[in-house]
């Protein structure tokens, strides 16, 4: 036989595969905002009567001419991302543009708002306060192992349901996880501890100014509508999420072999320190950032509504702020805190500008998802699909349409994994269903936010979740094991939650 040599690649050669990831928010919000603007070519246009308070009423709507040609649809989406700012929406034609006249549609104040709570979280930051604070904690609490891991949980959770603390998370895992293999506990109860800890706080969120904020705002109601319902919901599901976690880390504490990370290794973290100290500075600083947390829940709170009634005059000391006083207190605050922990001039100047660049992502989101609504508002679809499940709304109870609208969020959380970009896109279609219903939005805001934060429990495509467990050094599918049977209860419970309070409201 002739001799033949047969050419193989060398695996040298070989050109690896290119993994898949996952589009980010931007991506994913760009690629819609096109998608909507070629359905708003095909899909026709029309609207509903609507009542004094500008909700649609059922069985009105009707065809109409959108009047745009194609000159003008090219301009609107052209010009999305500028009116998803500052877009303003002229009374009597509806029209949404940057030069007309009337009220602003843009999300300027919540953009505003979002930068300004960014500016104040780096500054309390940048003082040491938060991150010492934290620490004492835990060395205080550091023989006492489930009473530690509670304090931490609600810690946590407290941040996740007032600020949506999330990110932020990331920098302490360079404490806990020694301190609670110190403490005989495993990495998984470390991680646990974080994730859901402050995962349950933002899925319960009561004022988190990035899901129940934006969703609220883009729902057109108060912040503070529905926050009896999201309260109780906080309270619940954070008692069973912790006594969650210390079952296992009693298990595990009991016999190690129970662990799901008994193979991990356990001496890669230095132990923390012990010598961490609040200074006055410090404490004076968390005195304000928790003051200036209960004064915009005071400030936002519609108590004469939530006590006498949605019709209710407002009481002589009830503020009734919006995003444009909201985001001013934030900024003195941030100016305060700032000078009480003792920054200098550049350093507060600094941090200012660092701050609102970390969140500017996030503002731009909202903007992006907003300039979505301005497209659909402008060719006059919003109603077109609104008139397409109107009749799937009003032949369901109340309770029902509940639990419709948290298991229709689950899906889209998954697809759009910013909270602010979910609650600015979905929002403008989801809440006036609720007004065919006779539910109150406020249901549809809980919906939304639960469903997202269950899917931020867990999602791949989150930077809190693969970061954090990479930080602890526990494999996402041994995480997936930890945590699934408590998705399913939260699942569960959410789904009664919405339910019941669609059919109290």
């Amino acid at each position: 036989m002739p001799n033949t040599k047969i050419l193989t690649a060398s695996p040298n050669h070989m050109k690896p595969r290119r993994q898949f990831s996952f589009p980010s928010a931007f991506t994913v919000l760009a690629g819609v905002t096109i998608l909507v603007w070629l359905a708003a070519l095909i899909l026709p246009s029309g609207t509903y009567d609507t009542k004094a308070d500008g909700g649609p009423i059922p069985g009105t709507y009707h065809a109409i001419n959108a009047n745009l040609s194609w000159g003008n649809r090219l301009m609107q989406l052209f010009l999305a991302p500028i009116n998803g700012l500052y877009g303003v929406k002229n009374p009597t034609t509806g029209f949404i543009g940057p030069y007309e006249s009337g009220e602003l549609y843009g999300a300027a104040g919540v953009f505003m708002f979002v930068l300004a709570i960014g500016v104040f979280i780096t500054m309390g930051m940048r003082t040491g306060a938060i991150e010492n604070g934290i620490a004492r904690v835990a060395q205080r609490f550091s023989h006492r192992g489930g009473v530690l891991i509670v304090i931490l949980m609600v810690l946590f959770s407290i941040g996740g349901t007032t600020e949506g603390m999330s990110e932020e998370t990331l920098g302490f895992y360079a404490l806990l996880v020694p301190l609670m293999l110190s403490l005989g506990y495993d990495r998984m109860v470390a991680a646990g501890t974080i994730l859901i800890g402050a995962g349950i706080g933002v899925l319960a969120s009561t004022i988190n100014p990035f899901s129940t904020g934006v969703a609220s705002a883009a729902a057109d109601i108060s912040i503070g509508s529905g926050i009896g319902l999201r309260v109780l919901m906080y309270v619940v599901l954070t008692t069973i999420s912790i006594l969650y976690v210390l079952r296992y880390a009693r298990r595990v504490k009991k016999d190690s072999s129970k662990s799901l990370v008994a193979d991990m290794p356990s001496s890669n973290f230095a132990a923390p320190g012990t010598d961490t100290v609040l200074t006055r500075r410090q404490k004076v600083v968390l005195v304000v950032v928790g003051l200036t947390f209960a004064m915009m829940i005071f400030a936002i709170v519609p108590w004469a509504q939530v006590i006498g009634g949605t019709g209710a005059a407002s009481y002589s000391w009830q503020l009734d702020w919006y995003f444009p006083e909201l985001a001013a207190l934030f900024i003195v605050a941030s100016i305060v805190v700032g000078f009480i922990g003792g920054l200098k001039e550049k350093e507060l100047t600094t941090a200012l500008v660092r701050g609102a660049g970390d969140f500017i992502g996030v503002g731009l989101i909202i903007v992006l998802a907003r300039g979505v609504t301005v497209i659909m508002n402008n060719a006059y679809i919003t109603d077109t699909v609104l008139n397409s499940m109107e009749n799937l709304v009003t032949s369901t109870s109340s309770a029902v349409f509940g639990a419709v609208m948290f298991l229709i969020n689950l899906p889209l959380g998954f697809l759009i994994p910013s909270s602010s970009g979910h609650a600015g896109l979905a929002m403008p279609i989801l809440a006036p269903l609720a007004d065919f219903a006779g539910v109150s939005r406020a249901v549809v805001v809980t919906a939304l936010q639960s469903a997202h934060g269950i899917i931020n429990l867990v999602a791949p495509t989150s930077a809190v979740v693969m970061g954090g467990l990479a930080l602890a050094q526990v494999p996402y599918q041994r995480y997936l094991r930890f945590i699934g049977p408590l998705l399913l209860i939260l699942i569960v419970l959410c789904t009664a939650f919405v339910a019941v309070g669609a059919a109290l409201s």
